[in-house]
C-alpha cells in the first residue's frame, strides 16, 4: 500500500507533504527533502524493523510505501482523528462501540481492517470525509524494487 505526497520548491526550500497524514516537511534539496519525509514517518512509528520506501515519480509526485501496513494503517487512523480534535473515546461513540479499545486496536497496528471497515474507521475520525483509492500512478512496486 502506498500513500500519495507532492514536493515541491518554495524560495530556496523543497517542501514535502503527504496530506492524508497532515505530514509535511522540508529541506534544502529534493533528495533531502524526501529522506526528511521519510524519516518523519519513521520517527511518527518509531518500531524497530520499521522501514518507509520512497518512489518519486513526475512533476513534484511521489509516493510513501512502508514495510509494516498495520503500522502505516493505525499512523494514517490516529492522524486523522488528531487533525479533527477528536479522543479515543470519541472515535469510538463515532463508531458505535461502547469500548475505545474497540478502536484503538486499530491505531495501535494489532489489527488491520478490511478495505469497508478501513472506510468506516476513516469516517468515523474524519467527519464523513471520504478517502480516494487509486492505483500507483508511479509503477509497479515490485519492478522498482527488483
Amino acid at each position: 500500500m502506498r500513500f500519495q505526497g507532492k514536493l515541491y520548491k518554495d524560495g530556496k526550500f523543497w517542501l514535502v507533504e503527504v496530506p492524508v497524514f497532515a505530514a509535511m516537511t522540508q529541506g534544502r534539496t529534493r533528495k533531502n527533502a524526501l529522506m526528511m519525509i521519510a524519516d518523519w514517518f519513521a520517527t511518527m512509528l518509531d518500531r524497530p524493523d520499521f522501514a518507509v520506501t520512497v518512489y518519486e515519480g513526475n512533476e513534484g509526485n511521489f509516493e510513501i510505501a512502508a514495510s509494516d501496513t498495520k503500522a502505516m494503517v493505525g499512523l494514517l487512523l490516529q492522524r486523522q482523528r488528531q487533525v479533527h480534535g477528536l479522543s479515543l473515546a470519541a472515535a469510538a461513540e463515532r463508531l458505535g462501540v461502547k469500548s475505545r479499545n474497540a478502536y484503538a486496536r486499530y491505531e495501535q497496528g494489532s489489527s488491520i481492517p478490511t478495505i469497508e471497515k478501513l472506510d468506516k474507521l476513516l469516517r468515523a475520525v474524519s467527519g464523513g470525509r471520504d478517502f480516494v483509492l487509486s492505483p500507483s500512478a508511479i509503477g509497479n512496486a515490485r519492478q522498482e524494487e527488483q
